[in-house]
């Protein structure tokens, strides 16, 4: 009988640490999802991401493609509930691939109490995501705006010449949501980055 209680007891031993690094694998897991899933966003252009929404610069493009012009449309929506004006100073542009171009956003907090917004930006269709880089963003950092401030936010933006051909028109989405209880920096800006 002690025989078969010590081989149940070491049984038993092994099972839970085999349970107890299944839960901590699973935890481990859970936890590396989110880099994991912008990763492959980056890299696919899935969801409408690419590399330059997470605030790097974009590469050096070399030559401007001047027989080729893209539509660029810009949207703006406000989470539901917002209370502020958000919205494209221009509804859509003209570009050349290859070259630089700047545009604005302008956002107004219409309350009577300071606020601070993120905006998360979306390119669509998806296959245009990897060629559509922003060098700066107002995205790319918080926005803290006083009582009844409004605030025009630029934008800088260049479309790869490696854009797909049959790719005629990408649309910039940003919706824009705000930030409760946020220790916000300086106007503008925050301890962290904003993706």
């Amino acid at each position: 009988m002690k025989g078969n209680d010590v081989y149940l007891r070491r049984s038993n031993r092994r099972t839970a640490i085999r349970l107890g690094a299944v839960v901590l694998g699973m935890f481990g897991f859970g936890f590396a999802l989110v880099p994991l899933y912008d990763v492959i966003c980056e890299v696919t252009g899935l969801n409408g991401r690419s590399a330059s929404l997470t605030g790097t610069s974009a590469p050096a493009v070399a030559t401007v493609d001047t027989e080729r012009t893209v539509i660029v449309e810009f949207v703006a929506i406000r989470n539901q509930g917002l209370d502020w004006g958000f919205s494209p100073a221009v509804t859509q542009m003209e570009v050349h691939p290859g070259r630089q171009y700047v545009t604005h956003f302008v956002a107004s907090n219409r309350r009577e109490d300071a606020a601070v917004g993120q905006a998360v930006p979306s390119v669509s269709p998806s296959s245009a995501a990897r060629h559509f880089s922003k060098t700066e963003c107002f995205c790319f950092t918080r926005q803290a705006f006083g009582p009844r401030e409004s605030r025009e936010m630029p934008v800088a933006f260049v479309v790869d010449p490696g854009l797909p051909p049959r790719v005629e028109r990408i649309t910039l989405a940003y919706t824009l949501f705000e930030l409760k209880d946020t220790a916000s920096g300086p106007r503008g800006q925050s301890d962290e980055r904003g993706t």
